[in-house]
Order: C-alpha cells, then sequence, then structure tokens
C-alpha cells in the first residue's frame, strides 16, 4: 500500500472542501488557534511512518485523552472498572446530565464527560501522584518524553468549565465519586490539557492496534482488553455522532475539541488528524472526510 501517495492524494482533496465548521468556543484558550491548520499522520505495525501538513505541530488532545485515562484504569483495575461505569452508547451529547438522573450516577460509557470524570476519580484513588504518573504514561504510550500539559488550557477549562462541575457533584451526590470534587476535577481538566502531534499521538496509539502492545514493546493491556476498549472506541467515541463515523469511516476511534481525530484498524496501523473546525456534534469536520477517504481510497476498514 503506498501510504505516502494515499495521503497526499488525501490532502489535495481535503484542502479543495467547502468548509463550515468552527473552533470551539466553549475553552477560550482554544478559540485562539489557526482554524486553518491540518494534519494527519499515518503509523504501520511495522513501524512506518507517514505525515502530510501540520503532522508535527502540538495541539490540545481534549477528550482523545479519555481513551488513554480508561486504558489506564483498565490496566489497574481490571473489570472492576465497569460496576461505577457501563459501555452502552450514550445517544446524548457528551456534558450531558440528563441520564444521571435515571440510572443513578453511572455514566453510560468512560468517553462522555460523566464517565470520563469517574475514571478520573479510579486514577485519583489508585495513583499516588496521578498528574505525574498518568504524564509518564502517555510519554511511555507515545515514546516521546516531551508531551506536557499545557497550563493555560487547563486554567480555562477550570474557570469555564461549570457543567463539568455539576456533572461531577451530581455524581458524587449517588457516591460515584470517591474522593474531593475539586481534585478529580483539576486531575480531569489537566488530562484533557495535555498537547501532541498527530505523530506522537499515532503513536500512542500504537498499542490499541497491536493487541495491547506499546510501539516499544511493552505490554499494556492484554489482548482481550485491547479488544475492548477499540469496541468502545467504535460504539461511543464520536459521542452522539459514533453512528455516522461508524457507517461513513469504519475504524474504532477518538475525538476531541482541539480538532483532533485517533483511530485504527487493528493489526494493520493508526491513524490520527488535526484540523479545529468542528462539525455540530463537536467533532473536526476535516477530520472526518480526511478518514472516509482514507478507509475509501484503502478499502481497509474493520467491516
Amino acid at each position: 500500500m503506498n501510504y505516502t501517495a494515499i495521503l497526499q492524494e488525501i490532502y489535495q482533496q481535503i484542502k479543495r472542501l467547502p468548509v463550515t465548521g468552527t473552533v470551539t468556543e466553549t475553552i477560550p484558550e482554544l478559540a485562539k488557534i489557526d482554524p486553518d491548520k491540518f494534519g494527519m499522520h499515518l503509523t504501520t505495525l511495522n513501524g512506518d511512518d507517514f505525515g502530510i501538513g501540520n503532522s508535527d505541530e502540538k495541539f490540545s488532545i481534549q477528550s482523545i485523552s479519555k481513551t488513554l485515562t480508561v486504558a489506564m484504569a483498565f490496566s489497574l483495575l481490571g473489570e472492576r472498572m465497569w460496576e461505577r461505569v457501563g459501555v452502552e452508547p450514550s445517544g446524548n451529547p457528551f456534558n450531558s446530565l440528563v441520564q444521571l438522573e435515571y440510572e443513578k450516577g453511572i455514566p453510560r460509557n468512560p468517553f462522555i464527560n460523566a464517565g470520563a470524570i469517574v475514571v478520573a476519580d479510579m486514577l485519583v484513588s489508585q495513583l499516588k501522584d496521578p498528574k505525574k504518573e498518568f504524564l509518564d504514561f502517555v510519554r511511555t504510550l507515545s515514546g516521546s518524553p516531551n508531551i506536557d500539559f499545557n497550563r493555560s488550557v487547563a486554567e480555562s477549562e477550570k474557570q469555564t468549565g461549570f457543567r463539568n462541575v455539576a456533572l461531577a457533584n451530581f455524581i458524587k451526590s449517588f457516591g460515584n465519586i470517591e474522593n474531593d470534587v475539586d481534585t478529580v476535577l483539576d486531575f480531569y481538566f489537566f488530562q484533557c490539557s495535555i498537547e501532541m502531534s498527530c505523530k506522537e499521538l499515532a503513536h500512542a496509539f500504537f498499542f490499541f492496534a497491536n493487541g495491547g502492545i506499546t510501539k516499544s514493546g511493552q505490554q499494556v493491556l492484554t489482548q482481550s482488553q485491547a479488544k475492548r476498549l477499540n469496541a468502545l472506541m467504535q460504539m461511543c467515541g464520536f459521542y452522539d455522532e459514533s453512528g455516522e463515523f461508524t457507517y461513513k469511516v469504519g475504524l474504532p476511534g477518538k475525538s476531541g475539541i482541539g480538532g483532533g481525530i485517533a483511530a485504527l484498524y487493528p493489526k494493520n496501523f493508526t491513524v490520527t488528524t488535526w484540523s479545529p473546525r468542528l462539525n455540530e456534534k463537536g467533532n473536526s469536520e476535516l477530520g472526518m472526510n480526511a478518514l472516509e477517504l482514507l478507509t475509501t481510497k484503502t478499502g481497509m476498514s474493520i467491516f
């Protein structure tokens, strides 16, 4: 497969598409990003790298971090973690409070904000220094020691994250947050503020495509655990647009409102995109188009 030529074709087609999406305004720091950036990177399981556009430029991965906190919690707690968070699609916006009321504080899945906050609480309970240990975990996955939090973005989230504060306190009222709410939210805002390039993110996702084993050969998850998290990404990785992404692209993946998307084809490759303009569901408009073109041109999807 000539990935270099395919990515170049995609890049040329993407640049000609009409764009209607807008950069997120929910986090003021992210609203400052150049909306016309576009990067894409593909890493094969043989270790070959292919990148186009702004694929080496760091961006805020936001909710893509939820896949990595879930992986860390799963590696520490195993099946016990699913007693506190479900594995079902929500069908509601990522920051919805609606379902929590009648499901008694158990979030539908770990990729909506409520679920990610419960996972953050699990890690705060399990780790002595949650921020440092999680950052070390991400650096190990990606093989990049210079990955870091963006403290300005984290602070911006903290100042405007009223709905997340409401979610956390609501979950706490059902007894599904064990630690101090402010401590849990502080960790959550920092995890979302991690900055990575498309290349670093593709390397970090390598273990999802490789039966739980990182690019450097470290076993992070069992093959069964990796399979289960891939299934979760397939069903829930794009909030209430997950069905659309499955229909058009056909890969497990996860989006973030920083404009990033990370996806994978098990036993073959990982692929990431970054384009800050979001559609009305909060997913990268050009990123989704680029990944649809990739699976169409290569004929490689899980279906």
